[in-house]
């Protein structure tokens, strides 16, 4: 149990790698680049987390094993990503798994250095999108959190079922096991059903921007 912290925070930087470097490897980038992204998505939560909490250095920073992991999830997409990219929804599935992994440990890390429940819940879940956000700032595209369906919202919830087990004293691992299973559900099920939250509708003659390119446009004409 005392290494049960450390393994999920391995297990969610190998997975979040996965996808950072399946990501690299679609967009047709070379070795270095797959594993500066592997590396990137792997470890950016989990550095941010750190930072907050003033846990210095930051374990992907003081651990080799978290870049070493990284890299390893680097290579393997790298040499093996046809393989990888027949699975159904590789790298959705990937990052649902990062984001439990990782929204639990941070809030569990959070609540070990004293953090209050609410901040304790609110750090789980900027570990959850940390690496997914720079994933995509890095590939230029908008992140997932900001787009996607229940991204941070599954987050939320795997952060807030540890916060409450731990102020109810429960068993951890089973803790554990419920916020796991419920971020990763929630994600793939909000991904199959189109689940998400409601999205701002602006009508095109209602956008300013758009009425200016229109009269710029008949200008030009």
């Amino acid at each position: 149990m005392d290494k049960l912290p450390l393994v999920l925070d391995l297990s969610g930087t190998f997975v979040f790698a996965l996808s950072g470097a399946l990501a690299g490897a679609r967009r047709e980038l070379d070795l270095f680049g797959v594993l500066v992204l592997s590396f990137a998505a792997g470890n950016s939560g989990g550095i941010t987390r750190d930072l907050l909490i003033g846990a210095v250095p930051p374990g992907a920073v003081g651990d080799w094993r978290y870049l070493g992991v990284s890299l390893l999830a680097g290579i393997i997409t790298f040499y093996c990503s046809p393989l990888i990219v027949r699975m159904s929804n590789p790298i959705l599935i990937f990052d649902a798994a990062g984001l439990a992994l990782f929204a639990v440990t941070g809030s569990s890390k959070a609540l070990a250095h004293g953090l209050n429940p609410v901040m304790a819940t609110a750090l789980g879940m900027v570990t959850g999108i940390g690496g997914g956000m720079v994933r995509d700032v890095l590939l230029a595209e908008i992140p997932t959190v900001l787009r996607a369906e229940l991204y941070a919202v599954a987050a939320l919830a795997a952060a807030a079922i540890v916060v409450i087990g731990h102020m109810l004293q429960l068993p951890v691992a089973a803790v554990t096991a419920v916020a796991l299973i419920s971020c990763f559900l929630l994600r793939v099920m909000s991904i199959r059903r189109g689940w998400r939250l409601p999205v701002a509708k602006i009508k095109e003659r209602d956008d300013p921007n758009t009425a200016k390119k229109s009269l710029n446009d008949t200008g030009r004409s």
